[in-house]
């Protein structure tokens, strides 16, 4: 139990180790656990906690606290003060355990494990989200089409392409985006960065997907298949122009004689008819 709460001070507690008067206390008798006949404040606040007694209650939006420190620190919500702050990036905090969390951005741990795959990462859930990916859990659906997500940031992604929301912009030709990610993939086109490698070839992509479809030429695999005439195929785009061969759509139209292509190579093939180019 409770003993010497006070440094320096007197014992709490009777004879028997019980802390004089808790249970009474409990009960809604008086105040029996006192230093120089004030209640103290710790042994207050221990008793009203087990007694299931709310103290502190936020004067802006109501909510109600058994500690002071933490309506203290819900205040930070509504004031806005963050006096935690990052000493590498400057970047604040309402919470220090948030700022530790941050600083791991920096220093590169990642304290947090798979199981599965033993990826690592440095906050507990973005570990709880990764592991949907083994369960295949989607606990976030889409209102408008039913499509699940295994984590709220991808549904709200998707959300814009029911909305048409883009609100990534490039910086060079003002082309939008609606989600981060492409905006960054875009930017090679400007940049010409290429960071990945095929390891057979040492051919150059910008984009992750492109490289997975090029190895497909080393390895000979097909994985697209037609589902009138069973012909495969490496790349997906290239299975979606062949369906067009059984449905008959020509998407691709010449501004000058009104002829429809199926492929938009064939049509700026067709296109040097009008123009007079030679074809390279």
């Amino acid at each position: 139990m409770i003993n010497k709460m006070l440094e320096g001070g007197e014992d709490l507690v009777t004879s028997n180790g019980t802390l004089q008067g808790h249970n009474k206390m409990l009960e809604g008798g008086e105040d029996l656990v006192t230093i120089n006949g004030t209640m103290h404040s710790c042994i207050q606040g221990h008793i009203n906690t087990q007694a299931g007694k709310t103290l502190h209650k936020c004067d802006v939006c109501a909510r109600e606290f058994r500690q002071c420190s933490n309506l203290k620190a819900h205040m930070r919500i509504h004031t806005g003060e963050k006096p935690h702050k990052c000493d590498v990036c400057a970047k604040k905090f309402t919470h220090n355990s948030k700022l530790k969390r941050h600083m791991r951005i920096h220093t590169g741990d990642k304290p947090h494990h798979c199981d599965v795959c033993c990826k690592g990462f440095s906050h507990l859930g973005n570990l709880q989200i990764h592991m949907r990916i083994h369960t295949g859990d989607k606990p976030y659906d889409c209102g408008e089409c039913g499509k699940g997500f295994s984590s709220i940031h991808n549904l709200r992604d998707h959300m814009r392409t029911h909305t048409g929301d883009k609100p990534y912009i490039c910086d060079v030709c003002c082309k939008g985006f609606s989600q981060y990610s492409n905006l960054k993939k875009h930017m090679r086109t400007h940049t010409g960065d290429k960071p990945h490698n095929c390891d057979v070839c040492g051919k150059q992509f910008s984009q992750l997907g492109h490289l997975r479809s090029h190895a497909r030429t080393h390895t000979g695999d097909k994985p697209y298949e037609c589902n009138v005439c069973g012909k495969r195929f490496s790349v997906h785009c290239n299975l979606k122009i062949h369906m067009r061969t059984h449905t008959g759509d020509k998407p691709h139209g010449c501004d000058v004689c009104g002829k429809l292509f199926t492929q938009l190579g064939t049509l700026q093939k067709h296109i040097r008819i009008h123009t007079g180019g030679t074809p390279h």
